[in-house]
């Protein structure tokens, strides 16, 4: 497979040269032998969406909790199937946090993903249990209710484990999640309802998943924190997913934009960087959305589009 971030080409037929006989009119084909083209759909994916310190107070400050998604809900909403790595869980019980490594998402900053239409988020990375048990089931609570679908967490391991599938134009997609880490300092132990880096289980995850779907992303939080080159670690959970079947790999955790690489028949994209947060480090205001065009089930053109986020709000640059 050969991707261009602007187009696939494809060959056509130019007759030439003198007169010719002109052909008897073939019939009309019945109905039932007109062949229906693959349909198209267009799937766009950003980074880490943090609704927490900073973030949060400025949602509050504006009396609006969309306020963040404002400039490029547009985009996301135009797609067939939108995706983020929510970095923060939800909770409605405690003060918000301004300060510190500890997220906790307001339950009303769904506004924000609704506004952009966002299908699916993931919800495995080191800030998962940032509000204990409590916070990670209100969040996948909440975000059912509101019905967008969570992937790399769930109410028991099996949940976690079995992704999700949405349809798009009779064409079936598959998310799985994945994080490095889960305890973010703060816990002893892991908790089997978040997805980890693990290859063996990743493998059975994507074949299971593969039987009732057509095209499989898989959502890998991971490497190293403002970093611009991938780390080993990222590389062969990457390739192993694409080995496995994945077809696209979007990587988040870093806070900084990493490559996109081709690999066997998908592509890699180690780390999209920020798309919603508060940080100041140098490069964590400068993030990419990925655009992917699949026809039928085949990935046909991947662009890459630059983000830059002014006081908490992304807007995306020009060309």
């Amino acid at each position: 497979m050969r991707l261009s971030v602007v187009a696939l080409f494809a060959l056509g037929l130019i007759g030439c040269g003198g007169s010719a006989p002109k052909p008897k009119e073939a019939p009309a084909p019945r109905k039932a032998d007109v062949e229906v083209p693959p349909p198209i759909n267009r799937l766009v994916f950003g980074g880490d969406v943090m609704l927490s310190r900073h973030v949060a107070q400025r949602m509050k400050a504006s009396g609006d909790p969309a306020l963040p998604f404002r400039k490029i809900a547009p985009f996301f909403k135009e797609a067939d199937l939108a995706f983020v790595n929510l970095e923060s869980p939800f909770s409605d019980k405690g003060n918000p946090p301004t300060a510190g490594m500890v997220f906790k998402a307001p339950p009303e900053g769904i506004e924000g993903l609704l506004a952009a239409g966002i299908d699916v988020v993931s919800t495995a990375n080191n800030h998962t249990r940032d509000q204990h048990e409590y916070g990670l089931l209100y969040t996948l609570d909440w975000l059912e209710k509101n019905k967008i679908a969570a992937v790399g967490t769930g109410r028991d391991e099996a949940a976690a484990r079995r992704g999700v599938v949405i349809t798009a134009n009779t064409v079936k997609f598959a998310f799985l999640g994945y994080t490095y880490d889960q305890r973010n300092g703060n816990h002893k132990d892991d908790d089997n309802r978040i997805n980890g880096l693990d290859i063996v289980r990743l493998r059975e995850d994507i074949a299971a998943i593969r039987q009732i779907s057509n095209v499989t992303v898989v959502s890998m939080h991971a490497g190293v924190e403002y970093a611009k080159t991938p780390h080993p670690q990222q590389q062969q959970f990457a390739r192993a997913a694409i080995e496995a079947g994945a077809t696209l790999v979007i990587g988040h955790h870093p806070h900084v934009v990493q490559p996109c690489e081709e690999y066997q028949t998908g592509v890699i994209c180690y780390s999209l960087g920020n798309l919603v947060f508060d940080q100041t480090a140098p490069g964590t205001n400068d993030g990419l959305v990925v655009e992917a065009e699949f026809k039928g089930f085949s990935l046909r053109k991947l662009r890459t589009h630059k983000v830059k986020i002014v006081d908490t709000v992304p807007e995306l640059t020009k060309k």
